[in-house]
């Protein structure tokens, strides 16, 4: 990691409040500033808010900490379904809508006194309902302007669905942040052998809309790059989606190398599978899929499938969201730390300091493949 060079005192006590179901993730990152800041073991920066609930599922929050001056960061998954909750005597799990209500309670009992509130949300809330294209409601837009109507000064995500959701609030701060330095770290630890050119491997877009981020891939690797065009059935709607019919792919010959498919995320894997299945059949060698976020709300029992009959090699996915110890068990899975990547955004925005460099980490990836390279 490059260093970074504190001008200024920082903007307010640092606050890094855990909401429920980060633990894990945050205390790694505390791990990082207690580091850098020279605090002993004892010492946390981590605030923990309590959201206690009656028995009909209603919550409040609860701080037992002073909030005056804070520079806080909230840090909220709102897909971790592992935390449950009593509702009328029946266990519940916290669904996305449970974790964005908690999110506004917490906010509101700081009430007010913080000097500033950053939330970090690494899966944006409704990062996919992020555009109109029926009489339809706009559920990313609606969030991002209630979280700054109650006083959130940044928003900050990672590898958002469409960036362009930040036109919803142009007036206040909101950074989309990519993963593509701790992948790339990542597949040249966990596969020794790759070799990182044209004539041996290539990257793939699973559809047209993912194409912005594989461009970026493509160019900082120098790389070929292939795309599927998923020809969907628009006159029906399965599972609140349009029916993928076919996978059409466009690109060189893909014979013999070795391919990266890169996306946001893995939902059921479906279509990520299908296009494995294709690029097999047309003679790839090996495939390693890159993607942000690992929901595999289908289970892990088609990819183990796929891996057993050799038509995927490895899944990379990021901490940013809950892991089931199930998957992180899995053989074909390897787990992405983005943690120093987190506590480094605090720690700059917490002095004020530019995080552009931090933005566009170009020259970091450059320098650790020509190191892989050069040996």
């Amino acid at each position: 990691m490059a260093k970074v060079d504190f001008k200024h005192t920082p903007y307010g006590d640092l606050a890094l409040i855990s909401m429920n179901g980060c633990d894990d993730i945050a205390s790694k990152v505390d791990y990082y500033l207690k580091q850098w800041r020279d605090a002993s073991e004892e010492e946390t920066y981590i605030v923990k808010p309590h959201c206690p609930r009656f028995g009909t599922g209603e919550a409040k929050a609860v701080l037992k900490h002073t909030a005056r001056g804070l520079d806080a960061y909230i840090l909220c998954d709102c897909f971790n379904y592992s935390v449950e909750y009593k509702m009328y005597g029946k266990t519940v799990p916290m669904s996305p809508d449970d974790h964005f209500q908690d999110l506004k309670r917490v906010i509101a009992a700081l009430g007010g006194k913080t000097r500033r509130i950053t939330v970090i949300m690494p899966m944006l809330y409704e990062g996919r309902q992020h555009r109109r294209t029926a009489r339809e409601s706009m559920d990313c837009a609606m969030a991002l302007q209630e979280l700054v109507s109650i006083g959130v000064k940044n928003i900050i995500t990672f590898d958002a669905h469409d960036p362009r959701v930040n036109n919803a609030i142009p007036l206040d701060g909101f950074d989309n942040v990519q993963a593509t330095y701790q992948m790339i770290k990542a597949l040249l630890k966990s596969v020794p052998d790759i070799k990182l050119d044209r004539e041996h491997t290539m990257i793939v877009s699973p559809d047209e809309g993912g194409m912005g981020r594989c461009i970026y891939y493509s160019s900082v690797l120098g790389l070929e790059l292939g795309m599927f065009y998923k020809r969907r059935n628009y006159s029906i709607i399965v599972n609140g989606k349009n029916p993928i019919e076919a996978h059409e792919f466009l690109g060189a010959d893909i014979k013999g190398k070795d391919l990266i498919l890169v996306d946001d995320m893995i939902s059921s894997g479906e279509s990520m599978l299908d296009i494995s299945a294709k690029l097999k059949e047309r003679g790839a060698n090996r495939i390693f899929v890159f993607s942000t976020f690992g929901l595999f709300v289908d289970g892990l029992e088609k990819f183990d499938e796929y891996y057993e009959k050799g038509l995927i090699d490895k899944v990379f996915t990021t901490n940013l969201i809950y892991q089931t110890p199930e998957l992180l068990s899995r053989e074909w899975y390897c787990s992405v730390n983005m943690s120093k990547y987190i506590a480094l955004l605090i720690e700059t925005l917490n002095y004020d300091n530019s995080i552009s460099k931090l933005l566009d980490p170009v020259d970091r990836i450059q320098k650790i493949v020509n190191e892989y390279k050069s040996k």
